[in-house]
Order: C-alpha cells, then sequence, then structure tokens
C-alpha cells in the first residue's frame, strides 16, 4: 500500500519532476495584461475619433466599423494570443494555422 507522501511524489527527485505547462502559459497571459493595459485619459478628436494609448505604445482607436471598445479588446485578445503561442508546448493542437485561408469575395 502507498503511503500518501509517495501518491504525490515525494519518492521521486525534485529534478525529474515534470515542469507544469499551465506556469509558463499563465505567466505569458499575466504579462500580455499587464503589457498592454491602457494608459492615459481617453481623447475625442473634432472629427468624432476617439483614441487611448496602450502600454505596449500602440494608439487605440475606433472607426468607421468599430468602437474604441472594440479595438481594445481586439488589441488584448491578440496579445494573449501571441504571448501563449511563444510558450505554448510543441505538438499541442492548434485552431490557428488549421483554418482555412479566409475568403477574400
Amino acid at each position: 500500500m502507498q503511503n500518501e507522501d509517495s501518491a504525490h511524489g515525494a519518492d521521486i527527485p525534485p529534478g525529474d519532476l515534470p515542469v507544469p505547462v499551465s506556469a509558463p502559459m499563465r505567466h505569458a497571459k499575466v504579462r500580455a495584461y499587464t503589457d498592454h493595459t491602457t494608459v492615459g485619459q481617453v481623447v475625442v478628436d473634432p472629427d468624432g475619433g476617439v483614441t487611448i494609448g496602450c502600454a505596449c505604445g500602440m494608439t487605440l482607436t475606433n472607426g468607421p466599423g468599430w468602437s474604441l471598445d472594440e479595438h481594445i479588446r481586439l488589441h488584448r485578445a491578440e496579445a494573449r494570443f501571441l504571448a501563449l503561442s511563444a510558450v505554448a508546448p510543441p505538438g499541442i493542437p492548434r485552431l490557428i494555422g488549421s483554418l482555412p485561408p479566409a475568403s477574400t469575395d
């Protein structure tokens, strides 16, 4: 019968324990969040444009078919995607890269 310590890996030397994959991915997500926070105040241009800065240096804005909020959300989602993709373990099944090209019709 196994004691409680050996059931939780206490008999495995620390150097032989697997590194949890989720830890690097969690750290990447946190870095993306902190590197892509909005900074400053919203600026409204005379022509109706609305902008705010991002900590990464990019200016986020509204446009003819999107709101400032939508640009902020997309920017943050892209930042998370790039950060997570950079640390994703090899061989993990991916949605991006397996999609057919977008239609240009």
